[in-house]
């Protein structure tokens, strides 16, 4: 079993599978966003660019992109 496959198992129990995965990533990014607070103009957070850029490509992106299951390793904790 690779590594993602067994990141979509835990994280399929863990979370329930009622939400796409594509819709609790996106929560996850979202949430991440608002955590962090509003953007510092005089400092460029390289984070808070790199999940703003992530929040992006997941929102261009159909359900059944490979995309979504290598944001949710990335992002989402089994």
């Amino acid at each position: 079993m690779g590594e993602l496959d067994r990141t979509r198992l835990v994280l399929g129990h863990a979370l329930g599978m009622s939400d796409s995965l594509k819709s609790r990533v996106r929560e996850k990014l979202v949430r991440q966003l608002e955590e962090d607070g509003p953007p510092d103009p005089d400092l460029e957070d390289t984070r808070q660019v790199s999940v703003r850029d992530d929040l992006d490509r997941l929102d261009a992106v159909a359900e059944d992109d490979p995309l979504i299951e290598e944001l949710a390793a990335r992002y989402l904790v089994p």
